[in-house]
């Protein structure tokens, strides 16, 4: 058939995460507080480093635009996901499908290309530290950071070039709480095969190479703490490592599986999606910077300059009260 012969359907219909209405009541409640923590959590990061001039370093920017990346990534599909639960049918525009598709492999991609960024920074610290103000100085940082979201912005334009004018004309249901790719590409009424192709291409090979970079940076890191760190300094090493390597882990393990695998309608793609899009952005602030003496020490410090001002701003108040 003509390719103009198809008539695009307008919408998409998201089955959404369950069925069962008491399991809806729970996810409402469960996901918006995890959500307000996510944005909460990862904002305090972004303001702490942004006020606390000693935090003013290339792992500390790093840092503050992984959080930065939580928030958006979390922020994509999570909203409706909430909002969805409580309603019917859970539907969202072509364009609306479309725009979730770009943020998402902006977002992810840009996170991937950051985490090897912040790799590669704790690399130069622990094995070139006599070079690393002269290797990972504010012009580097900024490169490192800024090429982090051209890659995700490149990324994800690659991932629409092919989707976006493919015939979509039949099935419009998406089994999934958001426009995932993998499943919005299986929709259109045409032969998919070489956009799949070249959709395996671009984000299997993206996010296996940059798990399997981050894997070695850390290998390496590890070996060099070990060959001239006393017990104490591996087994600190050991635990720092490990807390990263989780995180890793839980980001890129469903994003190889999703993609770097053709498998279809699977109940558990939907697991896996969450972790990444909403697990990982609450647990980034927790295991990479709140456990920090740095980072706690300038939240305290930050409280401690809050709590002073409001108490200066209310004596005034009373003095002025006083004087009237």
């Amino acid at each position: 058939m003509d390719k103009g012969n198809y008539s695009r359907v307008p919408e998409f219909v998201l089955l959404g995460l369950c069925s069962s209405w008491e399991l809806r009541y729970f996810f409402f409640v469960f996901f918006n507080l995890l959500y307000i923590a996510i944005v909460l959590g990862n904002l305090l990061i972004v303001f702490t480093v942004i006020s606390e001039p000693a935090l003013h370093t290339p792992m500390y920017i790093m840092l503050s635009n992984l959080s930065v990346f939580d928030i958006f990534l979390a922020s994509y599909a999570t909203p409706k996901m909430i909002h969805d639960f409580l309603h019917e049918p859970k539907t969202i525009s072509f364009e609306g499908c479309m725009a979730q598709i770009f943020l998402l492999h902006v977002f992810a991609g840009g996170e991937m290309v950051l985490l090897v960024a912040m790799a590669y920074d704790r690399y130069v610290a622990i094995c070139k530290p006599l070079h690393y103000a002269t290797i990972m100085n504010l012009c580097t940082c900024t490169g490192l950071v800024v090429g982090s979201w051209v890659i995700g912005v490149m990324h994800s334009l690659s991932q629409l070039a092919f989707t976006v004018n493919l015939p979509f004309c039949g099935p419009n249901i998406v089994d999934s709480y958001y426009c995932d790719l993998t499943l919005v590409i299986k929709l259109a009424c045409t032969d998919t095969y070489i956009p799949e192709v070249l959709m395996l291409l671009d984000s299997g090979l993206m996010g296996a190479t940059s798990f399997f970079l981050l894997l070695i940076s850390y290998t390496v890191i590890l070996i060099t703490v070990r060959r001239h760190s006393s017990a104490a300094g591996m087994a600190k090493a050991r635990s720092t490592l490990t807390a990263h390597i989780t995180v890793v882990t839980l980001f890129f393990g469903p994003c190889i599986f999703i993609y770097a695998w053709r498998f279809s309608n699977l109940p558990v793609e939907n697991i896996l999606s969450v972790f990444s899009t909403v697990f990982t952005p609450i647990l980034n602030p927790l295991i990479y910077t709140l456990r920090n003496k740095e980072v706690k020490s300038a939240i305290h410090k930050l409280k401690t300059q809050y709590v002073t001002s409001r108490l200066s701003s209310q004596l005034s108040l009373i003095r002025l009260d006083l004087l009237n």
